[in-house]
C-alpha cells in the first residue's frame, strides 16, 4: 500500500500523512484554503516536543487530481462528509482500502455487524444513503484513535500526547488488507492494535466523548471544571448509563460504570475538548455522530433516553443560535 491519499488534513489527517509521507509513502492530500496553500509550500508539517518534520507531498482541492489509491485515509469531521461523498470517486478503484479516522458512529456502523440491526442504516450519520453509496462497505476498514493532535497554523500538526490507532474490518474478520494497513501503520511509528471488533472500540470511545464534548461545547467550560461540578458530573452520569444500556442491546457492553470513566477524564485537567475548540474557531460540530446518533439508537434498541434527549436538545439549541449545526 504505496498510494496514500489522505482525506482531511486537519489535526489528525495531517498527523498520519506526516508519518506515513516520511515513511515512504507517497502520500497525496485533499485540502482546502490556507492549508492547501500552507502545504504546497512549506509541506506537510508535524511537530513532536521541540522537533518539527517537513515533508514535501502533493496537495490539491481536487480528489480528481490523485487518481486511484491503494488507502484513502478519511479523517474529517463527520458533519464534512456529505461533501466527500460527492468528491471521493476519483480516488477509489476494486481494490482500494477506506480507513475512517474519525468521531462519533459511522455510517457504516451496523456493516457485517449488530445481530438483527445488521445493514441498518442510521439516519443521524447518513440521511439519504448517499455516504454508503459514495463509499460502500466493502471498501472500509475502521480505525480509532487515541491521540491528542492540534493545528496551530494551516499544515502544521501539533502532537500532545497518545500514539494509538485501533484498526479493524466491520465484520470483525482478519483479513490481509488489515493486517497490510496495520503492518503500513506500524512502521510508521504509530502504536497499533488489531481489534476483532471494531464497533466496540468505537462506542467505548463515544462512551465519553458524546457527554463531556457537548457539554464543555455549550458550557465553554474545560474538562476539570466540568469534572469538579458534581451536578454536571451527575448528569453525564445519567446519559452515560443509557448509552451503556444501548451498547448491551446492540451486543457491545460495556463493564465500566460512569465514574471509572470520569476518573480518567480527570487526568487530563485543564483541557480543552475538539468540540469547544471547534466552536472557538466557528466550525460545524459533531453533534449527530456523537449524540442524535445514540437517541436513534435508543428508539432502534427500545431504550428510553431522557437524558440523552436533555442534551442533544440544549445544545441543538445552542449550535443552531452560532449557525454551527
Amino acid at each position: 500500500m504505496n498510494k496514500v491519499c489522505i482525506y482531511g488534513a486537519g489535526a489528525i489527517g495531517g498527523w498520519i500523512g506526516a508519518r506515513l509521507a516520511q515513511q515512504g509513502c507517497d502520500v497525496s492530500v485533499v485540502a482546502r484554503g490556507a492549508t492547501l496553500a500552507a502545504i504546497r509550500e512549506q509541506g506537510l508539517r508535524w511537530q513532536h516536543g521541540d522537533d518539527t518534520v517537513a515533508t514535501k507531498v502533493r496537495a490539491s482541492e481536487s480528489p480528481a487530481d490523485f487518481g486511484v489509491q491503494d488507502l484513502v485515509v478519511v479523517a474529517v469531521k463527520a458533519p464534512a462528509m456529505t461533501d466527500v461523498a460527492k468528491r471521493i470517486a476519483p480516488l477509489i478503484g476494486p481494490d482500494t482500502v477506506v480507513l475512517t479516522a474519525m468521531n462519533g458512529v459511522p455510517w457504516w456502523f451496523f456493516e457485517g455487524f449488530g445481530g438483527k440491526l445488521a445493514g441498518t442504516r442510521l439516519k443521524a450519520v447518513d440521511p439519504d444513503g448517499a455516504i454508503a453509496k459514495a463509499v460502500p462497505g466493502k471498501h472500509i476498514v475502521g480505525c480509532v484513535v487515541h491521540a491528542s493532535c492540534s493545528t496551530p497554523e494551516p499544515g502544521l500538526v501539533k502532537q500532545h500526547f497518545g500514539n494509538k490507532l485501533i484498526v479493524g474490518e466491520p465484520s470483525g474478520e482478519k483479513t490481509r488488507r488489515l493486517q497490510a494497513i496495520a503492518d503500513l501503520l506500524a512502521k510508521a511509528g504509530f502504536e497499533v492494535e488489531v481489534s476483532p471488533q471494531i464497533q466496540r472500540d468505537t462506542w467505548f470511545k463515544l462512551w465519553g466523548n458524546m457527554t463531556v464534548n457537548p457539554v464543555s461545547a455549550i458550557t465553554g467550560a474545560t474538562t476539570d471544571l466540568i469534572m469538579n461540578d458534581e451536578l454536571v458530573r451527575g448528569f453525564i452520569s445519567r446519559v452515560m448509563l443509557e448509552a451503556r444500556e444501548v451498547g448491551n442491546r446492540i451486543g457491545i457492553p460495556i463493564e465500566q460504570q460512569p465514574e471509572d470513566r470520569h476518573a480518567i477524564t480527570k487526568k487530563l485537567g485543564a483541557f480543552k475538548t475538539s468540540m469547544l475548540q471547534d466552536v472557538e474557531a466557528g466550525k460545524p460540530v459533531e453533534l449527530d455522530a456523537l449524540v442524535t446518533v445514540v437517541k436513534e439508537l435508543g428508539e432502534l434498541t427500545g431504550v428510553a433516553t431522557p437524558f440523552t434527549d436533555a442534551l442533544l436538545g440544549l445544545s441543538r439549541l445552542f449550535f443552531q443560535g452560532r449557525k454551527l449545526y
